[in-house]
């Protein structure tokens, strides 16, 4: 396995001791992820560490692919300086669905253990809660640097939250696992699981944690509450154009954590861009890289050329179409409420603000009189670069 893009292996000198007894008795190492289903999807974010679960798993070893459903109802107060709302366990299962399909985009489907924590989370019961609380401290937990700043700042701390690292780490417990992988933000609770494991009587887990992937922004980390996230789902055009929208400067970072492209091919690439090559070049190459993965080496060419199209004011092959009747009698319709009966706009308000700000088109002019009205044909509305509908008002 290679370490590149990794933040911390802990300890390394007992991985390599796993490592070796693994090839000396060709008995695999178990290693798990758990993801806890807070929102619908997965984003490029989780595939920083999926990806390095697939290398192990290509290896030989057991991936366990871990849906957090039991610790979901708690809440992750990691990198929290509020508690956080718990969410319910219809939402849950809801998301939980589509977790593994999207994870099975990285992961290999037939070589993958899919686990649920509520098996043994909610089997566990008020005795082997408590039992379980009774093997860390509060003084132990109060290390953390979420709940220390949270105390000194006067934030609240429910008691429940301390249940959340701890039930974590049982996970290890219950998975008899060798090595877990996570985020930078969770090594706390990684480091939960190796503690619990020697409570338990277990071999304790090694730890790889992993850095967290700046999102479109390059400042904060990826999040679909921060709209900064390109999911995995989503369409090619508009995963390339994501990409395509990034600094130079974090394309370099995505380029360690997400291409597949060795180190000394990215070296090359990087090398070129520094005597002169339009770095540009460069991010359309991991735009096509990253958007083949998840659909096809035809779905990006494809999308790169949707993308050209654009920029050049362009119409897309594939956007939407629609009839609308015009006013009664026949009467035309005005530009602003046309906008919003065709979807681009959220209110006839809305529509003359992006008039005035010279973001709408009809048939490649721009519009700048919120006056306009439109008769009986068939109209190309464009509004920005990306939002498209062919109209036929009759």
């Amino acid at each position: 396995m290679t370490l590149r893009g990794c933040e911390e292996l802990i300890p390394q000198d007992e991985w390599l001791k796993k490592l070796a007894r693994s090839e000396a008795t060709g008995i695999p190492l178990r290693i798990k992820l758990g993801l806890d289903p807070t929102a619908p999807d997965i984003h490029l974010g989780h595939t920083v560490v999926l990806n390095k679960l697939r290398q192990l798993q290509d290896l030989g070893h057991t991936v366990i692919f871990l849906i957090g459903d039991f610790t979901s109802l708690i809440g992750d107060p990691s990198g929290r300086n509020t508690t956080r709302p718990p969410l319910t366990r219809e939402l849950i299962e809801v998301n939980a669905q589509t977790y593994y399909r999207q994870a099975s985009m990285v992961l290999d489907p037939a070589k993958t253990e899919i686990r649920n924590n509520s098996e043994w989370g909610d089997t566990l019961g008020s005795r082997g809660m408590i039992e379980l609380a009774a093997r860390y401290t509060v003084a132990r937990m109060m290390e953390r640097n979420d709940f220390h700043d949270r105390f000194h700042a006067g934030n609240p701390i429910s008691v429940h939250e301390f249940l959340y690292p701890l039930m974590q780490g049982y996970d290890s417990v219950a998975l008899k696992s060798d090595l877990e992988l996570g985020g930078t933000d969770q090594k706390f609770n990684l480091l939960m699981g190796r503690h619990l494991q020697a409570e338990y009587g277990q071999e304790p887990q090694c730890i790889l944690t992993m850095p967290l992937l700046e999102g479109l922004d390059g400042i904060e980390k990826m999040s679909k509450s921060k709209s900064n996230y390109i999911g995995i789902s989503e369409d090619a055009n508009t995963m390339f154009a994501k990409v395509l929208s990034i600094s130079d400067v974090l394309m370099w970072r995505w380029y360690t954590l997400l291409s597949f492209k060795s180190e000394v091919q990215i070296a090359a690439i990087k090398a070129e861009v520094v005597s002169g090559r339009n770095p540009k070049d460069a991010k359309v190459a991991l735009a096509k890289e990253i958007t083949a993965r998840f659909h096809s080496a035809a779905a990006a060419e494809a999308a790169e050329q949707d993308f050209i199209n654009r920029s050049k004011g362009g119409v897309p092959d594939a956007i939407a179409e629609l009839t609308l009747p015009l006013g009664e009698g026949g009467a035309a319709l005005g530009i602003a409420a046309l906008l919003k009966a065709a979807g681009l706009a959220a209110s006839s308000g809305e529509g003359n603000r992006l008039i005035d700000g010279g973001g709408v088109r009809v048939d490649s002019g721009v519009v700048s009189d919120k006056g306009l009205k439109l008769g009986a044909g068939t109209y190309v509305l464009q509004v920005g670069k990306r939002k498209f509908a062919r109209v036929t008002l009759g």
